[in-house]
């Protein structure tokens, strides 16, 4: 059973993690394209509009790769999880598929629309088109998000005697508290990504001498957005989602900040620090007293509760992989914040293309928004175990019982496999298109 249990995540941890590599920039870039369409209306110069349609052939290849790997996932909720969907299906069935059937199909029917109907439309329904993508793009993330944020704060629902969950107010699933704090935090890090990628676009243009003045355009659009973005991801949302994680679900927070002990007189912030799960303390740390309860209280003394307050069983399954991934999330998101200020300073200096260490800086940077992300969902997930749905239903309880741990194995090498050379394959697509630069041609 353990190992069943074991390769059921791993199977899906390993295709969500893939997934999301491609809407976390595609919600984000919709927005920057609508912004390039509109200082196209606003100022009629064409270098906006050549923008806007470059990119969106981006966005349109990770929507693609974003499809094609998101399916097996709804999949797996039939096969490896099916106890999880026969309980709870009656409440997750409802956000999954208004996911599907408006979100998605608005997002795909618009993006066809965007990428082929300049001529026809004219210009301003083809900004309302673009601004559409935006919307499904967005809307997408906030019914995907409404069903993490049940599982995570579990609200407007009744458990049957047979044990199905089943919603008796629909309203609760979009004013639940976790919700829009972690929808906002999340639209806010897709739009770092995006920022990055358009900057690094930009930043290896200018490095190359080639679409030098698309370079410029991408590399100031990109570090605007780059540090609004990343401000709005620490505070206020940053502090928000935590906040929640405090009131709600304090076991985790303790593990997410290394807290074994309750200390008295307020708490440090760990800055650096490994945690020794065998003498429950952290080793080598370097730790700044009492700002954590000044962050999440407003009170240099208040006392945050340690893992030692915690029954065992309730803390997470691994809270050695919480306590990194969140370090990780928050250490970038740092860097995000101080990188991008030096490049707006430089900006404003007007000295940012000529400084190379800062264009350097920004391309090296590109994976990493990539790498936050993915931390920041492995902290909200790891975050929640041992339950699927916290406080309610275990991990254990929802995997499928008739699939062996042979079968789930076989299929996660499988997509090992085809992933790699859908990646490979998605690189290639958008090297190629990269490396072509933004069309000039008038319409």
């Amino acid at each position: 059973m353990e190992d069943m249990l074991f390769y059921d995540r791993m199977q899906f941890a390993f295709t969500i993690t893939f997934h999301y590599l491609f809407p976390q920039l595609t919600m984000g870039l919709s927005l920057m394209i609508v912004y390039f369409k509109w200082k196209f209306l606003k100022t009629k110069i064409d270098q906006y509009n050549d923008a806007a349609k470059f990119w969106m052939k981006i966005f349109a290849l990770n929507f693609a790769m974003g499809v094609v790997t998101g399916i097996p996932m709804e999949f797996q909720f039939g096969t490896n999880w099916a106890k999880f969907s026969e309980l709870t299906g009656g409440i997750i069935g409802q956000t999954l598929a208004m996911e599907g059937m408006f979100s998605f199909f608005l997002e795909s029917s618009f993006l066809g629309l965007f990428l082929f109907g300049e001529k026809l439309l004219g210009h301003k329904l083809h900004f309302i088109t673009g601004f559409l993508v935006f919307l499904g793009s967005w809307a997408s993330g906030f019914l995907i998000i409404a069903t993490h944020s049940w599982m995570q704060h579990p609200v407007g629902f009744e458990i049957l005697e047979n044990g199905k969950f089943v919603l008796n107010n629909f309203g609760a699933l979009f004013t639940n508290v976790w919700l829009w704090p972690s929808y906002l935090h999340n639209q806010a890090a897709s739009l770092v990504t995006a920022s990055f990628v358009v900057a690094a676009v930009g930043a290896f243009y200018v490095l190359n001498n080639k679409h030098h003045e698309f370079g410029k355009l991408f590399i100031k659009t990109g570090v605007i957005f780059g540090l609004i973005s990343s401000i709005i991801v620490a505070f206020p949302t940053g502090d928000l989602v935590a906040k929640n994680v405090v009131k709600h679900q304090p076991v985790t927070f303790a593990a997410m900040e290394g807290i074994f002990e309750t200390e008295t007189g307020g708490s440090e912030i760990v800055l650096i620090g490994q945690p020794d799960m065998k003498e429950k303390k952290l080793d080598n740390k370097i730790a700044v007293p009492n700002i954590l309860s000044f962050l999440t209280y407003q009170k240099w003394d208040a006392e945050i509760k340690g893992l030692n307050e915690f029954d065992e069983t309730l803390h997470p399954t691994n809270v050695p992989g919480l306590y990194y991934a969140y370090h990780i999330m928050v250490g970038l998101g740092t860097i995000f914040i101080g990188l991008m200020l030096l490049a707006v300073i430089q900006l404003f200096r007007k000295k940012l293309y000529e400084t190379k260490w800062i264009l350097w800086s920004i391309m090296f940077m590109l994976p990493f928004p990539y790498i936050a992300n993915t931390t920041g969902w492995y902290t909200a997930e790891l975050g929640r175990q041992p339950w699927l749905v916290y406080n309610l239903l275990k991990t254990s309880e929802g995997a499928s019982p008739t699939v062996s741990a042979g079968n789930t194995l076989f299929t996660l090498l499988g997509f090992i496999g085809l992933y790699l050379l859908l990646g490979l394959l998605f690189l290639m697509l958008a090297g190629k298109t990269i490396n072509k630069g933004p069309q000039t041609l008038k319409h």
